[in-house]
């Protein structure tokens, strides 16, 4: 469209020219020609709005069209964990926090506080002022050699060749202007994850990319080389992601240029198909022993996986490869089956993969279980968008926060639903030249800094409102839900909360956990029944 605007520009001013030679009253057509040049050119020069960048003079009316449909509250804000785009309400607000805009209210609460589902923490009396240091936490076990202090938000997983290089840069920028890790997704650790300084986190995928042989195999040699950048904060093994898990990544060919085919090490013109799962290992017990070989080719730097909570025997057998092992990660990710992704097969994102409160407060309950939580971080990552979210999921197991989303969003993102075509109108996920060209890295960029800065000071705010000092002091108990017209129960009361240590003796072991911890095994994923082949045996696992 850029390229388009140009071109019409010259046009329009040679056609013009002509036209006032050869016909003097034309001049006077300038009264309304003028302020349409006028106009066009200042949308194409001005760095705030992508969208005018791109489309002068015809992007206005995307605005109109807002401002002439029905009149919601455009500051209400409801969590929004059903895996749909985010609502306007909750874009306007990571709009208003990314601009620093204001983003009180007027008449109070917004929302149906007799609905069923409808969530909130109680305030204290004596309300605190928990320190900004309070929204660090120190990520890394004994055997981590650089241990890394992180946000309680970050910039979760998105891959060059997902984003432009324009994007990747601007999501590094305000990585270091706000003093947060940028995930690189598991496309590769590019120049561009590195040019502004933004601390890392290198995720490797099952395609290896960034790391991998011409076969596909994983490289020692390329990883340890690239590890050992000092903006490379930490290492993450992707196991699944909660869009697709068990799928594999995704890239149409149409975003795949010669720059991300050589990134990637794949061939050009080609979909970038991620396998399903890993060739590096087939076990527990391999899996265990391969994030000790990444933790010792990076030079000690923190290593942990993300996954999409499947079968729950599964991940049980991972702890138990660790406690057999002696190789404790230092962080899990647990990214929900709601979460997004630029390309999934439809069925994948609608029905495969637990939802990210299941899977957070199983994965907690599970290292609690075993001893292994005060050693191991846990990372939930999915649909972040306000202070609140924050609180909750910290309440009920997570100690940090990645979002993806909401930092799209604090790029420019307008949720065309193009990711995967390469026509992003706001220039994020497409590498069409003319398209990215209109997205402003340093713009965007301290608008990322901007939604993270004023989201972390709403959670600190609302912890301290809860007469708390810390995230660390908040419980399940303190997060509350309408479950019925008459009926409040809170996160305690809904789910079962371990104590520590009561799954390492499986004499005793909790119902709801019995059967899940005996079915499975450190040396292999399958679980003990099936093993047996017993055609008559109860395959749903109870946890």
């Amino acid at each position: 469209m850029r390229r388009h605007f140009r071109m019409a520009l010259m046009a329009g001013v040679l056609f013009y020219g002509v036209m006032v030679f050869v016909w003097p009253p034309a001049l006077w057509s300038l009264l309304i020609v003028g302020p349409v040049f006028a106009l066009g050119l200042h949308d194409y020069f001005q760095n705030k709005h992508t969208i005018l960048r791109n489309f002068p003079i015809v992007g206005h009316f995307r605005y109109l069209f807002e401002e002439i449909r029905p009149e919601i509250n455009q500051y209400f804000v409801e969590s929004n964990t059903d895996g749909t785009p985010f609502s306007r309400e909750q874009r306007s607000l990571v709009y208003q926090r990314a601009k620093r805009v204001r983003d009180t209210i007027p008449f109070g609460t917004q929302r149906d506080v007799y609905e069923v589902g409808y969530e909130w923490v109680n305030h204290s009396i004596l309300p605190q002022h928990p320190h900004e240091e309070e929204m660090r936490v120190r990520i890394g076990g004994p055997d981590c050699r650089q241990p890394y202090l992180a946000s309680r938000l970050n910039v979760s997983a998105m891959s060059y060749g997902a984003l432009n290089l324009r994007a990747v840069q601007a999501l590094n920028l305000g990585a270091r202007q706000g003093g947060f890790y940028h995930n690189t997704g598991e496309g590769g650790l590019s120049e561009y994850h590195l040019r502004h300084g933004g601390d890392v986190v290198w995720q490797i995928g099952t395609g290896y990319f960034g790391c991998r042989t011409p076969e596909g195999r994983f490289s020692e040699d390329m990883f340890a080389t690239r590890a050992a950048h000092p903006n490379v904060k930490m290492i993450e093994l992707k196991l699944s992601q909660g869009a697709k898990p068990g799928h594999g990544g995704i890239l149409p060919a149409a975003k795949v240029t010669a720059e991300i085919a050589g990134i990637r090490g794949v061939p050009l013109g080609q979909d970038v198909i991620s396998p399903p799962g890993h060739t590096a290992f087939s076990t527990p017990v391999e899996m265990a022993q391969f994030l000790g070989r990444l933790r010792e080719l990076s030079q000690g730097k923190p290593v942990g996986f993300k996954l999409c909570l499947g079968q729950p025997h599964e991940f049980i057998s991972l702890v138990k490869a660790m406690m057999k092992t002696g190789i404790i990660v230092d962080f899990i990710t647990v990214d929900g089956g709601e979460g997004g992704t630029g390309a999934a097969p439809v069925e994948f994102s609608n029905s495969v993969g637990s939802p990210l409160r299941e899977a957070l407060i199983f994965v907690h309950n599970t290292l609690v279980g075993y001893g292994l939580r005060d050693r191991v971080r846990v990372i939930a990552s999915g649909k972040v968008v306000s202070g609140f979210d924050l609180v909750s999921r910290m309440a009920i197991g997570a100690d940090v926060c990645n979002s993806a989303r909401a930092m799209m969003l604090a790029l420019g993102c307008i949720q065309a639903l193009r990711c995967n075509s390469n026509t992003c109108p706001a220039g994020i996920t497409t590498n069409d030249p003319d398209l990215m060209e209109g997205l402003n890295v340093e713009d965007k960029g301290r608008r990322v800094a901007s939604f993270h800065h004023e989201t972390l000071k709403s959670a600190r705010e609302i912890i301290g409102a809860m007469g708390l000092r810390s995230p660390v002091e908040l419980r399940p108990w303190h997060l509350m839900r309408r479950t019925g017209p008459t009926e409040i129960r809170h996160y305690g009361d809904l789910y079962e909360f371990l104590k520590p240590g009561v799954l390492l003796d499986e004499t005793n072991l909790p119902d709801s956990f019995a059967r899940a911890v005996r079915s499975a095994s450190a040396d292999h994923f399958s679980a003990v029944e099936e093993a047996s082949h017993d055609p008559t045996g109860d395959r749903t696992s109870a946890a």
